[in-house]
């Protein structure tokens, strides 16, 4: 290892063998440097090889810290983070390409935020916003029980806290197929049949939890489902194994079926995409922002340019 080497958050959390979340957390502590390159951040070899050993020095440097840079809500997270003592890093989690735009507009409008991107799935991004590991945190997760949209499941993960829940984007939800659809899929009664076989979400993304809702609805066991145990972690790699014939069916949105050559998207179910946000004294200015964005002309418009419903964007959704 070089002393003039850098390392991404990526290859951080691997070297450490700890999550990119632990990774984005102890940068926001203080306690392992960090430098941005463009919307990219990185961390000198040298500062790596510091936190290994235990030096955690603060720069003379430091700025002195102000009552914005002070967690209200949990007191161990009151440190400056030195590299960017004018902005606070907030976590972004979720893994849409609508994020990235939201970030952009936080970084364009605001200098009291730098965005970072947890590309995670909905329930673990809820997870890790109770333990304090993420700010905003997007989910599109379909209770059965209730036929809705992700308030059953912040409110059993969430306990204790107060949040807010707003909507940010509707999108459509389904199968990808075989272009042509040679197995004649039309439904998720369907994903049943011995002759089909399924490429399925990682445990935690909105995807497996939908397919698991409604494999509980058509009373199908998941037992049963050829190809059950097989997941990959994204759209693009679900409808990728199934155009090589890996598998013939697999859930997945719209709009990313657009940009995968061979595959036909089935429709089935309307998706609601919200932000949830912890009410805290330490939130109250971001979330002020947020709402201001979501409504705004420009971002709905970028959206919709996209291939989402901005309907309802920006519609507080639920309190707490």
């Amino acid at each position: 290892m070089t002393t003039n080497e850098s390392f991404t958050t990526e290859e951080i959390a691997e070297i450490l063998k700890v999550s990119k979340l632990t990774v984005y957390d102890l940068i926001k502590k203080g306690e392992l440097k960090a430098f941005r390159v463009g919307r990219q951040m990185r961390i000198d070899a040298a500062d790596l090889e510091a936190f290994k050993k235990g030096s955690r020095e603060i720069s003379q440097n430091t700025v002195e810290r102000t009552p914005t840079q002070i967690s209200v809500t949990n007191p161990q997270q009151d440190h400056v983070f030195e590299p960017f003592t004018k902005h606070r890093p907030i976590i972004i989690s979720g893994q849409d390409t609508c994020l990235d735009i939201l970030a952009k507009h936080i970084e364009q409008t605001s200098k009291s935020y730098r965005p970072l991107r947890s590309y995670i799935g909905s329930l673990n991004g809820l997870l890790a916003m109770y333990k304090g590991d993420a700010d905003i945190v997007s989910t599109h997760l379909y209770d059965g029980e209730t036929n809705s949209y992700n308030i059953p499941y912040v409110k059993k993960l969430l306990v204790s806290h107060s949040y807010i829940v707003i909507r940010f984007i509707t999108r459509q939800a389904g199968l990808y197929v075989e272009a042509g659809n040679p197995k004649n899929i039309k439904n998720w009664s369907d994903l049943d049949r011995s002759d089909i076989k399924i490429i399925n979400r990682e445990v935690g993304s909105g995807a497996r939890v939908l397919l698991d809702e409604q494999l509980k609805i058509n009373k199908i066991n998941k037992n049963s489902v050829n190809g059950y145990q097989h997941e990959c972690t994204s759209h693009y790699s679900v409808a990728a194994i199934i155009t090589q014939g890996k598998a013939d069916v697999g859930v997945g949105i719209e709009r990313a079926s657009h940009y995968s050559k061979g595959i036909d998207f089935i429709p089935l179910i309307k998706e609601d995409y919200d932000l949830v946000i912890l009410k805290t004294e330490q939130n109250y200015e971001l979330i002020k922002l947020l709402s201001i964005l979501l409504n705004s002309q420009q971002l709905k418009e970028e959206l919709q340019a996209i291939g989402y419903d901005v309907t309802s964007t920006g519609k507080i959704i639920y309190e707490q």
